[in-house]
């Protein structure tokens, strides 16, 4: 039993030499300043990492929405080959209208010319259910966007740039063009 004060003796005096010790690095200036660098260098390495991290989230969120947009865009536009090659099929419906004679006193012509009506009137019902719209600008200012000038006339009766003629009409799919309007154009005298 003894031996336990002088032990004990001899630790408090390890503990209190160590405490003095961390006492004095901490006055000592070559201490203060590598504990300052260290801590801009881990100020400047976590204001870096917090840079990364904002710039990783602004691209994670541009990524999103352009893949929203993406998205969005094929399903408005997923008909769109679809509905190029049904262009053709209405505009054969109106060809036949268009040859049919206008007495409809024969009346085999007649249920003939009345189901090509009634497929046409189907078919542009279908393109309106999908928002598929015609381009008929007759009487309408010429417009680059929409139509296509096949012609240009002279008419001093309408004013330059009106579309006299529609040769074939155009169509949008959800406000983009599918296929210009094919136009004749008043050009001055």
């Amino acid at each position: 039993m003894a031996d336990e004060p002088q032990d004990k003796m001899s630790a408090e005096t390890e503990l209190a030499d160590f405490t003095d010790a961390a006492v004095d690095t901490r006055q000592d200036p070559e201490v203060d300043e590598l504990a300052e660098r260290i801590q801009e260098e881990v100020n400047a390495k976590l204001a870096e990492q917090r840079d990364l991290m904002l710039r990783a989230q602004a691209e994670l969120q541009t990524m999103r929405r352009r893949c929203e947009a993406d998205v969005e865009k094929a399903h408005k536009f997923a008909l769109e080959k679809f509905s190029n090659d049904m262009l053709s099929v209405v505009d054969n419906l109106e060809r036949a209208l268009a040859a049919a004679p206008n007495d409809r006193s024969d009346s085999s012509l007649h249920g003939l010319i009345e189901g090509v009506e009634l497929t046409l009137k189907g078919c542009l019902e279908v393109f309106a259910k999908f928002n598929i719209q015609q381009i008929d600008p007759r009487g309408a200012p010429f417009d680059p966007q929409e139509h296509q000038a096949m012609a240009m006339v002279p008419n001093p009766a309408v004013e330059p740039n009106t579309v006299l003629e529609v040769m074939q009409k155009g169509y949008t799919l959800n406000g983009r063009v599918l296929r210009p309007a094919m136009v004749v154009v008043a050009k001055a005298s």
